[in-house]
């Protein structure tokens, strides 16, 4: 899809952002299907089957079925997908189609140009449809690119480990915060999933871990250095339990706050 032309895409009309019922299952259909969907999960918890190959989905989660495809797909209804279809069609003969599955490691460009092609197709703005098949040529250029990039991972690597490293330091000068995975990944440009699976690989513990290490880290210096009592430190670190903070405390150092001052 490389070599065709934006004028070469054919918008169809089934495409948009969904919340998925709980009772939400995509069942197998007697016929095939019929033109391309890239199907992207936004969030939520499911299992997508494709060509008799099972796949555990979650944030980032993308899929181009292609026509002939018979997919299939369950989800979580305690945590139910929420998604994003684009149907379309390509008027001419191509042969560099992207993968069928990929994780989206960097989704916060690629949700944008998600989210602005639902936006214009449930609009009738100048250009509507001009637009559209300008962003599904970049969608496909960004999964064609995702695809020849797989292979050479090692390039992006030290990019990677800044971006980690960046995180972990926004952690440690800020351990007063209330610090949600799904915030940090995104502050590094990356799915939740992925983003705590390299944070723990470079790190060398786990995202949770390592928030709950740097309050305490900080607390300990509080209560040595500024003269600041067990209650005071505990409220400046957000912990609304001091009971709690004394028990998580005393479970990374050993000792107990009012040991330590």
């Amino acid at each position: 899809m490389l070599q065709a032309s934006p004028s070469s895409f054919v918008i169809l009309p089934a495409v948009a952002k969904i919340v998925c019922e709980p009772g939400w299952k995509w069942q197998k259909r007697e016929k095939p299907m019929q033109n391309y969907d890239l199907f992207y999960v936004w969030s939520g918890e499911g299992t997508v089957v494709l060509n008799d190959r099972s796949y555990e989905v979650g944030k980032g989660s993308c899929f181009l079925f292609r026509p002939g495809d018979h997919p299939t797909a369950t989800h979580n209804k305690q945590k139910p997908l929420v998604l994003t279809y684009i149907h379309f069609d390509v008027d001419i003969p191509v042969n560099d189609v992207p993968q069928s599955y990929r994780e989206v490691l960097e989704t916060v460009e690629f949700e944008h140009l998600l989210a602005r092609y639902v936006r214009l197709f449930l609009s009738d703005v100048y250009g509507r449809d001009e637009e559209s098949r300008l962003i599904l040529k970049q969608l496909m250029i960004h999964l064609l690119r995702a695809d020849t990039e797989a292979p050479v991972e090692k390039k992006v690597s030290n990019q990677l480990s800044d971006v980690i490293q960046e995180v972990a330091n926004y952690v440690r000068q800020h351990p007063g915060i209330t610090h949600r995975v799904e915030d940090l990944a995104a502050r590094a440009g990356l799915s939740p999933r992925y983003f705590s699976i390299k944070f723990k690989e470079l790190i060398g513990s786990s995202v949770q871990s390592y928030i709950i290490r740097m309050r305490i880290e900080r607390a300990e210096h509080l209560l040595v250095h500024t003269g600041m009592n067990v209650t005071e430190v505990a409220d400046a670190l957000g912990y609304r339990d001091i009971f709690f903070f004394s028990r998580q405390f005393k479970q990374y150092t050993g000792k107990s706050p009012s040991e330590i001052r």
